[in-house]
């Protein structure tokens, strides 16, 4: 038999309380409270809510300072509170939504109104719970899996050759990982290290980069670049295949894979230490948690702007843009080449490293050919 959910109403007024009771026990389990102190008590002592209907104006403690005291709690933040007042001023509602209240439903009372409401943000709230359990256990997964290519990648070193065979090994599992979870993309990962490569070839002798780009350095860029969304195995299905505009919800939780990216890497870093020089990493980990970085400082997770973005991550943000312009997606059509590149070239010095858009513009044509040899295969209809 399906657990009825429970609902919190308070209401000093008695006639609103039987209004409401009557609307809603027939379906849920209501639970009255004539005033905020009586509310909070019950509560505090353990009561169950899984959505509380709040009155505003009440003698002692007011609907607004008892939804306070409810979202500055732990035990108590995430249950959603809608509020029953009489009150039709914008800012009286702007007040409420600030505190964290989900809803407002005005006086007088109509049952289908609250019978609608109640049913919906219910139905939100086992969805949002949903996705926080989903999330969880996704980083479990994610937390699993990097012990595992850790502990595979220790046994293969103890000279220079099992170095070398570990990095790729490490670097091949992550890539195996990623691929399983994004398979839409192609082979975008294999055309973006290869972005990435004849960008940092082309700074090679540039001012700005020659101290930081050599032979060596442009290797492991290359080796690493494949990693940079390796964190969207914490993404959920449903988040991450979405054909449509994200919510404002599901784009907190897709940005949320530069992190996951980068913490894996570092995970898996700190277990190969302790082995053997692990610092090809570096490059890694540097790229998942910075390639949405973006020059002028609007990008994520941290909002770093110009050189603070370690140059990986930038040389990472004009290789995934590109590709993703120029390729289909379940959200959108291809672009054509020259016109991606424009489209690139107009967001100097706001997304992109000026320095480095302006060496995207020189080799344009060598991406176009990486584009072509690494294309994805057409779908079956």
């Amino acid at each position: 038999m399906k657990q009825r959910a429970h609902v919190l109403v308070v209401d000093d007024q008695a006639d609103n309380l039987l209004i409401l009771e009557d609307a809603l026990s027939d379906v849920y389990e209501v639970h009255p409270a004539v005033n905020g102190r009586e509310a909070l008590r019950y509560l505090n002592g353990g009561g169950r809510a899984d959505l509380i209907l709040l009155d505003v104006m009440m003698p002692e403690i007011d609907g607004y300072e008892v939804c306070r005291r409810l979202k500055s709690s732990e035990s108590t933040r995430t249950i959603p509170v809608l509020f029953l007042t009489g009150l039709d001023r914008p800012e009286d509602e702007e007040r409420g939504l600030e505190l964290g209240a989900e809803d407002f439903i005005h006086k007088p009372i109509s049952p289908p109104v609250v019978r609608a409401r109640v049913r919906t943000h219910l139905a939100l709230s086992r969805a949002t719970r949903a996705l926080e359990r989903r999330n969880a256990d996704l980083e479990l997964l994610v937390a699993e899996r990097t012990a595992e290519i850790s502990e595979q990648a220790r046994r293969l070193v103890s000279s220079k050759q099992e170095v070398i065979a570990a990095q790729a090994a490490t670097i091949t599992a992550f890539c195996a990982l990623a691929e399983a979870r994004d398979n839409e993309t192609g082979n975008h990962i294999r055309r973006t290290q290869h972005y990435v490569r004849i960008l940092a070839e082309a700074l090679q002798d540039h001012p700005r980069f020659r101290d930081e780009l050599d032979e060596e350095v442009i290797q492991l860029l290359f080796k690493s670049a494949p990693l940079h969304d390796v964190g969207k195995v914490a993404t959920p299905d449903a988040i991450l295949l979405k054909p449509g505009k994200l919510t404002p919800d599901e784009w907190v939780l897709m940005k949320q894979h530069c992190e996951y990216g980068r913490n894996a890497i570092l995970q898996a870093e700190s277990a190969l230490g302790g082995v053997t020089d692990a610092s090809f990493l570096q490059y890694a980990a540097e790229i998942a948690y910075g390639h949405h970085e973006r020059w002028d400082g609007s990008g994520y997770p941290q909002g770093l702007a110009g050189d603070a973005i370690p140059l990986s991550a930038r040389l990472m943000a004009i290789a995934d843009v590109y590709d993703a312009l120029i390729s289909r997606r379940v959200y959108k059509q291809p672009i054509p080449h020259e016109e991606a590149i424009q489209m690139m070239l107009i967001e100097r010095g706001r997304h992109f490293d000026p320095d480095i858009v302006d060496t995207l513009e020189a080799v344009a044509g060598k991406f176009a050919e990486i584009a072509q040899n690494f294309r994805d295969e057409p779908e079956e209809s």
